[in-house]
């Protein structure tokens, strides 16, 4: 007669919490580079294809409009079938969506493509954001997302700046798209070695709550405190002014500016470079001293005036990108690990899955909307003063991230503070 197994009471190692780290950020590599494999392809899709700014922003906003509903599913499955199975799922699906997008030139096929890549790209971001939270959490939180962010993100410097490394890719409209999906072959692979990683960290180590539940009740979504509720506003209205400006970008630095392809490709990706190198150091800086909400100010308060002086200044558009990659930087490295302290960890899949929802709602109308703006302005190389509507609603959208902002961090000073300004790593 066997005796039940003991369950394991030694914490992971350092060095495998850091490898696992390593691996789901592989997966986040390759899904940015399929979203952001659009915005340096906008102006081919044009001229090759007939494409209008309304489609272009279509193919984007299409990405979003599933996850209205779908990253709330995906947190829920997140919650109930644990992080190793729901990031391996949500990955293949990333995988089957770019394979689709490059397959056809008809608008409705490509569509269709964004919209299944849609459909697990947030949901894998979920994953993956869950996941990180049950590695870290008591630990190096914020540093470790900032570190997952900047290699996440390493794949949308690789897209928009591959003018640079693939010219003669954009000969076609239909040879990017495939270099995106070679990475969403990557993204499946770097998703497949976590699931062989934590499925032996979960019988060699004690991993303490894990983020599952076996019953999500729906209630539980309206029971989110405030502190939760102005953390969402802030991030859809932080990302919908980030996101939808890099979907017409490229384009509008070509047309506006008079840069070529490939420095419109890199003044973009300055959003991510910035993020690569500083969002980890925000991060440890938020570990040590606390005050995220405070920090989440500072951050909005430096989204304002970069599409103004776009638009209305000859300023050197290297100086706004460089102000705009800050607040790029230091909003998700503190934004992101304050839902952590704010919600219990048996909810984390779906409190992320929700605020992915409320921020995809955001992407998907603002995507729409300066598409319509750009085009009933007749924003174009003759006319680049028709992109100045854009940049005013783009402007709109960082002084409400600013309130929200704000708000929270009155919120985090009362009575019913959670700690945002106070925990440090550790703690």
């Amino acid at each position: 007669m066997t005796s039940p197994q003991t369950p394991p009471t030694l914490p992971p190692p350092r060095w495998y919490r850091w490898v696992v780290l390593v691996l789901v950020s592989i997966a986040m590599f390759g899904n940015y580079y399929i979203y952001d494999s659009i915005s340096p392809l906008a102006d081919v899709l044009t001229k090759q294809l007939g494409f209008t700014d309304s489609d272009i922003g279509l193919l984007n906003a299409i990405y979003s409009i599933p996850n209205i509903i779908m990253v709330l599913i995906g947190g829920i499955i997140i919650d109930r079938i644990g992080t190793k199975n729901s990031t391996s799922l949500f990955a293949a699906v990333c995988l089957a969506g770019a394979l689709l997008t490059m397959s056809s030139p008809s608008l409705p096929v490509m569509a269709s493509g964004r919209l299944v890549f849609g459909m697990g790209a947030e949901s894998l971001i979920v994953a993956v954001t869950t996941a990180i939270a049950k590695w870290f959490r008591g630990k190096e939180l914020s540093f470790a997302f900032g570190v997952n962010l900047t290699l996440a993100r390493l794949g949308s410097f690789a897209a928009l700046n591959s003018p640079s490394w693939a010219a003669s890719a954009y000969q076609r409209w239909q040879t990017p798209l495939f270099i995106a999906s070679v990475f969403g072959i990557i993204c499946l692979l770097g998703a497949l070695a976590y699931w062989v990683l934590e499925t032996r960290g979960a019988r060699v180590y004690s991993l303490g709550p894990v983020g599952e539940t076996d019953k999500v009740k729906f209630r539980d979504l309206f029971s989110f405190g405030t502190s939760y509720w102005y953390i969402v506003a802030l991030c859809v209205t932080f990302y919908s002014a980030i996101f939808p400006f890099q979907t017409f970008a490229v384009k509008f630095f070509m047309e506006a500016h008079g840069v070529s392809r490939e420095t419109g490709g890199f003044l973009s990706s300055m959003l991510t470079l910035f993020a690569m190198v500083a969002t980890p150091l925000f991060g440890l800086l938020a570990d040590k001293v606390g005050r995220r909400a405070t920090l989440m100010v500072f951050g909005s308060f430096l989204l304002i005036p970069v599409y103004l002086v776009m638009a209305y200044t000859r300023i050197s558009l290297y100086v706004p990108m460089a102000v705009m990659g800050v607040a790029f930087s230091l909003i998700p490295a503190v934004m992101w690990p304050s839902v952590a302290y704010i919600v219990g960890q048996e909810r984390l899949g779906t409190a992320y899955g929700l605020m992915t929802l409320v921020q995809n709602v955001g992407l998907a109308g603002f995507n729409l909307l300066i598409g319509w703006a750009n085009d009933s302005s007749g924003a174009s190389a003759s006319n680049p003063g028709g992109y100045a509507l854009g940049m005013q609603l783009f402007t709109l959208l960082g002084v409400s991230a600013l309130v929200f902002s704000q708000l929270l961090a009155r919120s985090e000073r009362g009575p019913n503070a959670h700690g945002l300004e106070t925990i440090r790593a550790g703690a």
